[in-house]
């Protein structure tokens, strides 16, 4: 039987079978963050002088990259990215996800959003019928803490704010559970409106473009239809 630490190990192994079979001397690789996304960076080491560099969605996995000597770029220099890997913390059929439990969300979406493909990573644990389950994060300004949790206990959700944290942006996150997400895109579209909301947790325009999630018997790879 693997361990998750296995598993985990499994699908990043596998993201980095696509690296292969794009990495050029020009390609920019997008990197998420998150303890998939970690293993999935020390297994870029093996690309160095391979790749022209990557771009990461947090200042932790711009310093793991750094220190295995691979160029990290700045988003404002890269116009175009073939894959953005990362991980999730709950992947519905549809590849939409629910992510944040690291609290890098909006620049995982903002990274993600450069790429041609996004390629989740993930265990088979996390692979659910209907999101929900794992509190949905979401990246609030300081001065709208209390405004936007009214706004989130008003959705049904029991927003908690995240002690001690803070983003690489400077902001605060709620974690909102009780959420019923029947209709992902919608809430997602909703709560980003939300005045004093930097982004949610919910990834769903689009989700995923690939999912390489890592079962007992091997790599199950889902694909957006």
């Amino acid at each position: 039987m693997l361990s998750q630490q296995e598993l985990k190990q499994q699908a990043a192994t596998a993201a980095l079978e696509i690296v292969g079979e794009v990495a050029g001397p020009d390609v920019i690789i997008g990197v998420g963050t998150g303890s998939t996304a970690d293993l999935f960076i020390d297994g870029l080491a093996r690309f160095k002088g391979r790749l022209r560099g990557t771009v990461a969605s947090s200042e932790r996995s711009a310093a793991r990259l750094a220190a295995l000597g691979i160029p990290v770029l700045d988003l404002n220099d890269v116009e175009y990215m073939p894959i953005y890997v990362d991980g999730a913390d709950e992947l519905d059929g549809r590849l939409h996800m629910i992510k944040g439990g690291g609290g890098a969300q909006t620049r995982e979406k903002i990274v993600a959003s450069v790429a041609d493909r996004f390629v989740c990573i993930a265990d088979e644990s996390k692979l659910v019928e209907r999101l929900g389950a794992f509190p949905l994060p979401v990246e609030v300004i300081p001065m709208a803490r209390a405004a936007v949790a009214r706004k989130l206990a008003a959705l049904g959700g029991r927003p908690a704010l995240r002690d001690g944290f803070i983003t690489d942006n400077g902001n605060v996150i709620l974690d909102v559970a009780g959420l019923d997400i029947v209709d992902a895109p919608a809430l997602e579209l909703h709560i980003n409106n939300l005045p004093g909301v930097v982004t949610c947790g919910l990834f769903t325009q689009p989700g995923a473009d690939i999912a390489l999630l890592a079962t007992q018997q091997g790599i199950r790879r889902l694909v957006r239809q």
